[in-house]
């Protein structure tokens, strides 16, 4: 049953998402804020009363990451910070992997997802029965998993990583082999950081692998003084045209640090959105690859996931204690 109906742009809606609309009216065009800002509303005043905070990923529309949400950041800020949270009820603005890992590191909490069918076409890539299989190819070599895995696939592993501190856990294993799952791309790019050999399985991301060098090098020619920010899960082309490689966060980071004139993030399109917002001064060019997955998760899901308090996230006990452990194994190597 649909709950949207009696969601009216009321002066009192109005001036309780003023100060929401000052920030990112940039980003937002004026006409769209109406029909966003009585779920803004609502969505603020449910929280409060089920004692729940939203954990909403970089790569969310604006609307959701800086209207409703309570702990922003890349896959593995999201699970680690839900876990320090003294909120009973987690709702994750993301897609459904990063719902199991939040729910792997605090299973005592309701962990909710807006739409159980945000997928990710990484993730979805490999199997639990396909680790199996590559531990029989390669007896005795450790499988490093990217966060950006089901639990299931978690569990047969024996460490996860995530784009930022991928070599380091690579390295922290004092191993002359690794095997490195799903992504393609991000195994090679670790594979040129390190003298560790990599074995890689060919998963990859649909936003970041539909980037090309020859796209990039036309933006260099159409705009003066570009930085071009990317993301590791994309091409090697891409990477070699790139001036700064790095994870979610650490793109976030140089922009920070570097203050360019003009930036292209070369990843999912809401994230130059995002980082707008808190960089008025930099003029964002925006190449705009959007996650369909991602996309599933809107302002009106996630106030009916907070009216019904479902659809809830449920891991086995077998599969959370053995993927439980893979993440806390990467959360202690600092």
């Amino acid at each position: 049953m649909s709950h949207t109906a009696g969601l009216e742009y009321t002066p009192n809606v109005a001036l309780a998402t003023k100060h929401i609309y000052e920030r990112v009216k940039d980003v937002i065009p004026d006409f769209e804020w109406p029909v966003h800002a009585p779920y803004v509303a609502e969505i603020n005043r449910l929280k409060k009363e089920r004692n729940a905070v939203i954990l909403a990923h970089n790569y969310m529309t604006p609307e959701i990451f800086h209207g409703v949400a309570d702990i922003v950041g890349d896959s593995l800020a999201l699970a680690r910070k839900a876990s320090e949270t003294d909120a009973e009820v987690i709702v994750l603005a993301g897609v459904h992997f990063m719902a199991e890992t939040a729910k792997l590191l605090s299973p005592e909490k309701t962990v909710i997802m807006p739409d159980m069918k945000a997928g990710c076409s990484l993730a979805s890539s490999i199997t639990g029965a396909d680790v199996r299989l590559l531990r029989e190819k390669y007896p005795d070599v450790p499988v490093v998993t990217y966060v950006n895995t089901s639990a299931e696939v978690k569990a047969e592993s024996d460490i996860c990583c995530t784009s930022g501190n991928a070599v380091k856990i690579v390295e922290s294993l004092g191993v002359d082999r690794v095997i490195c799952l799903p992504d393609q791309y991000l195994a090679r790019y670790i594979a040129g950081q390190t003298d560790v050999e990599v074995i890689y399985w060919e998963g990859s991301c649909e936003v970041h692998e539909r980037f090309t060098g020859e796209e990039l090098r036309e933006y260099r020619q159409q705009f003066e003084k570009i930085v071009i920010v990317a993301h590791p899960e994309c091409p090697q082309d891409v990477l070699e045209e790139a001036d700064f490689v790095g994870s979610t966060a650490n793109m976030i980071n140089y922009v920070d640090d570097a203050q360019p004139e003009r930036v292209l993030l070369v990843t999912e399109c809401s994230m130059s959105d995002n980082v707008a917002v808190e960089h008025p001064n930099v003029n964002f060019i925006r190449p705009c690859n959007l996650c369909p997955h991602m996309k599933l998760i809107t302002l009106p899901k996630i106030y009916e996931a907070l009216i019904n308090m479902s659809p809830t996230v449920e891991v086995s006990p077998i599969i959370a204690e053995r993927a439980a452990i893979t993440v806390e194994k990467m959360l202690a190597i600092k």
